[in-house]
């Protein structure tokens, strides 16, 4: 059975243009927007797919590639502009968790009244109360006022919420992300259950990991249009493949006067395993092949990480060494723990004059909990007085 069918659906936005120029007179602010010209924007061209019943569903992209305004389209906040959109029995839309929250009021009441909004009934909400207050961990304060609440009090709740409705087709759009390690792995747990349980799923996020580990397809979307469709881990690799085919456009060519040239680059684990991701603090081993042509090089080799926005991110080299004449080999790097924050990163590798830019992609999904823009390897102990006396190191590893 069908739940959801989306048949050349498109959805199209204007954007207006006005001439930026301020001004306080009322008539040349009228003929400001008389003269203003819109432009089309197709947030959504022609898209068509189809999700069973039971199936997990999930859509990757780059941001502004038109996933979250297919959930809009779904969850009818917005309608198509052309095409026709089917669904069999009844949604939730997951896509802002704790939207409807009225900060004056108490966990209780923001339960009924949320509850109420997603279209749960009030009896349903009486069934599922002590459900929902034991999965978000509000217990001690269910009678407080939300405005009370830290941020991650505040989305563990909107998320127990919305988690508990009896629907068919469930939307999730990023709020895996909400609280910290342990609430983020209960989510997965409870979307894994809900699946187990027949309910039909769509997932959107840049969580590709997460991607992988719950959907039993993936849908590419690029500028609006769907550009590849399969198994999660085909269309991911896609996407990798496209991220690093896009930003190698924009690369310099290497130098054809060096005298040694990359052969290869390789990610693994640290058994020893080819791999092309790895989570945020595990073991990294990378491997960089080369060549030297003519005379011996004196050179260092160099391992680049950029964002697809093309930020450095992190670099891995070696002291500089003299290469022998005509010689091969490769250089091993070792990163005990990898501390690069999640994400799609391209690769450029070099030595001597020879520079290969943008010549790998490697993912990393979450492991390790951290705040900020990468993970410090660290340890970590409680300090007695006697113990600092006797300068005694006993660390706890985080």
């Amino acid at each position: 059975m069908i739940d959801l069918r989306f048949d050349r659906v498109s959805k199209r936005y204007r954007i207006r243009h006005e001439d930026s120029a301020p001004t306080r007179n009322p008539l040349k602010r009228v003929l400001k927007r008389l003269r203003a010209h819109t432009e089309d924007f197709w947030a959504v061209r022609d898209v068509s797919f189809e999700v069973r019943r039971g199936e997990a569903l999930g859509i990757i992209g780059h941001n502004g590639a038109g996933k979250s305004t297919i959930l809009k389209l779904l969850s009818n906040i917005t309608t198509p502009t052309s095409g026709e959109i089917m669904i069999n029995g009844r949604l939730a839309a997951l896509i802002e968790v704790g939207s409807g929250f009225h900060p004056e009021l108490t966990g209780r009441e923001n339960i009924f009244l949320s509850g109420s909004i997603l279209g749960m009934k009030r009896h349903e909400i009486e069934a599922k109360l002590d459900q929902i207050v034991d999965f978000a961990g509000v217990n001690e304060f269910l009678d407080t006022p939300v405005k009370r609440y830290s941020s991650g009090m505040y989305l563990r709740l909107g998320f127990a919420i919305a988690a508990h409705l009896d629907a068919d087709v469930l939307l999730l759009d990023e709020v895996l992300a909400v609280g910290d390690a342990n609430f983020q792995s209960k989510c997965l747990q409870r979307v894994r259950e809900l699946r187990e349980s027949g309910k039909t799923i769509v997932f959107i996020s840049h969580d590709l990991g997460a991607v992988e580990r719950l959907c039993d397809r993936a849908l590419l979307m690029e500028r609006g249009r769907l550009i590849a469709e399969g198994s999660p881990d085909e269309v991911i690799r896609e996407y990798q493949r496209k991220t690093a085919d896009l930003a190698a456009l924009t690369g310099r060519k290497s130098d054809v006067t060096s005298g040694a040239e990359i052969v290869s680059i390789s990610f693994h684990n640290e058994k020893g395993d080819s791999v092309s991701s790895l989570q945020t603090g595990d073991a990294l081993i990378v491997k960089v092949r080369y060549r030297v042509h003519r005379e011996p090089v004196e050179s260092s080799v160099e391992v680049f990480f950029y964002t697809p926005e093309g930020e450095l991110a992190s670099q891995l080299f070696t002291s500089k060494n003299v290469f022998a004449e005509r010689s091969e080999g490769c250089v091993e790097f070792y990163c005990p723990e990898l501390g690069l924050s999640p994400g799609i990163y391209l690769i450029d590798t070099t030595i001597d004059k020879d520079w290969k830019f943008r010549c790998a992609s490697f993912r990393v999904d979450p492991g390790k909990r951290f705040r900020g823009r990468f993970y410090m390897p660290h340890t970590w102990r409680f300090v007695e007085e006697m113990e600092e006396a006797t300068n005694e190191r006993i660390f706890a590893r985080s």
